[in-house]
């Protein structure tokens, strides 16, 4: 008697306490949807005010302003690369995605608003540190989230989609602050930013994490509550704790039981293992794996070679074109747009052909590009140079990230949250480290530009490297050396 007015007790109140919406709410689309505007709001945030940074130092009465500016994205950098580890293990250790994205939205519009009203430059550098903190709980969480939705054989694709909010960043924030700063003074882009982070503020207050949906989303209960037993004269109750143990395992009534009946069902094959590991033996399993390396390293030679264009990018073109701050907003749009369809592309390949193959060959075909930059000659080669570099450079995004999240699904102890984590970090101290070489190189050695270029290329070579020894489940250096064993054992069978 008392199953049965328990059972009762919680099939009402499921039925009283579904969210409105519920499906679409922890659907794969939407969830995917909310990552990449969240990683759109992030770039947006961050690259909105690179093009006018210079000329505000330099309104301020600052001098040495290249280095300075790599300073301030240094700070950033700092900030994500410290908070990167306890964000990761806390959203791991208590399987929260939601509040850390929510908290992480609410980060980056504080440092906005500390940035905007900022008077003098190591206030700047502050505002910068919270925001790199911010990134770092929109980033690695985010995509936590995303692949324990997903259902693995989708996972590239998904987050090929995603990464394309990373590329919109990019695409918007150049033109927007340029234009901003010119007609309306330098808090206008603060300003843009704040609002579009406020709407990215809504849309993850309505994400139902799927951990929380399969409370009302487990077939076996759903079916049984829109369809009462007509067979058992009780009613559907006593049948839905007999015949749905997974969906209702009641040992006794009581009145925490009443308040939370139904228990998520298990781990589904694509989530990595629970078992819970320290920061320190997390970091040993991935310093242990080469896939894991190799696409962590890869994340941070990426950084660092798109990073070592922010400062010295803009001083090109005023250098060279004599291009103020709004065209230089406008030149930002040619490295961006091409990156609408690359992440899509390569996410939707990886699937199908893996992820070595996909980061390989992009990676090979952007090398020569970077030379081009070199030279000097017409804007229009200039611009179709960095298009075809940012293209091809940037394709490696989807595989990188698929390819983490297989070696999240191989590594037991290791979850999404870990390697995303990793990755951030990773990405983070590249882009840490590119602002300060490449500023320091423009400033202080002679044809810097044209070393800044040969770096990105040489840094794209070696990636290329990485990738074809060690990406991959097999990788390509391997399928190679097996077929040419092969190949020998069958050249002597025939002698």
């Amino acid at each position: 008697m008392q199953l049965k007015i328990f059972s009762r007790r919680s099939t009402q109140t499921e039925a009283r306490t579904r969210p409105v919406g519920l499906k679409w709410r922890s659907s794969d689309w939407y969830i995917t949807f909310v990552v990449g505007y969240g990683i759109a709001t992030d770039l947006l945030v961050y690259n909105i005010i690179v093009p006018v940074i210079p000329f505000r130092l330099e309104s301020l009465g600052y001098d040495q302003v290249s280095a300075r500016t790599g300073w301030l994205l240094f700070a950033f950098s700092a900030g994500l690369a410290l908070s990167t580890p306890p964000i990761a293990y806390i959203s791991e250790r208590f399987n929260s995605r939601r509040g850390s994205m929510i908290g992480g939205v609410i980060f980056l519009i504080v440092s906005q608003v500390i940035f905007m009203e900022a008077p003098l430059y190591w206030v700047m550098c502050l505002a910068r540190v919270l925001q790199g903190v911010s990134s770092t709980m929109i980033w690695s969480v985010g995509l936590a989230l995303l692949c324990d939705t997903v259902a693995e054989p989708t996972v590239g694709r998904q987050l090929g989609f995603a990464m394309t909010g990373l590329s919109i960043g990019l695409i918007v924030a150049p033109p927007i602050g340029g234009v901003l700063y010119t007609a309306l003074g330098f808090r206008a882009p603060f300003v843009f930013g704040i609002v579009v982070a406020a709407i990215d503020l809504f849309l993850r207050i309505v994400i139902i994490e799927r951990k929380v949906a399969d409370k009302w989303l487990t077939p076996s209960t759903e079916e049984k509550l829109e369809s009462p037993n007509r067979e058992n004269p009780e009613g559907p109750s006593v049948d839905i704790a007999r015949q749905t143990e997974d969906a209702v395992p009641v040992v006794q009534a009581s009145e925490s039981d009443e308040q939370d009946p139904i228990e998520p069902k298990p781990e589904t094959e694509g989530t990595p293992k629970a078992a819970r590991l320290s920061s320190l033996k997390v970091m040993a399993k991935l310093l242990a794996s080469p896939r894991a390396m190799t696409a962590l390293l890869n994340s941070l030679i990426y950084g660092i070679v798109w990073a070592m264009l922010e400062p010295t990018l803009p001083l090109r073109l005023q250098a060279v074109y004599g291009y103020t701050s709004q065209k230089v907003g406008i030149i930002y749009l040619a490295p961006v747009v091409p990156t609408l369809f690359s992440g899509a592309l390569a996410g939707w390949l990886t699937d199908r052909h893996g992820a070595q193959y996909v980061t390989i060959i992009p990676l090979l075909a952007a090398v020569p590009w970077w030379l081009v930059l070199a030279i000097r000659s017409k804007v229009s080669l200039f611009i179709v140079a960095l298009a075809m570099a940012a293209f091809l450079s940037s394709s490696v995004v989807s595989p990188l990230t698929a390819e983490l999240a297989s070696v999240a699904r191989t590594l037991e102890g290791v979850g999404y949250a870990h390697v995303y984590g990793s990755f951030n970090l990773a990405y983070g101290v590249g882009s840490g480290i590119g602002p300060l070489l490449g500023g320091q190189i423009y400033d202080h050695v002679e044809h810097g530009w044209t070393v800044v270029c040969a770096l990105m290329a040489g840094f794209t070579l070696v990636a290329a490297i990485m990738a074809f020894g060690f990406s991959g489940e097999v990788s390509v250096a391997r399928t190679i050396w097996r077929a040419t064993r092969r190949s020998k054992r069958s050249n002597q069978i025939d002698i």
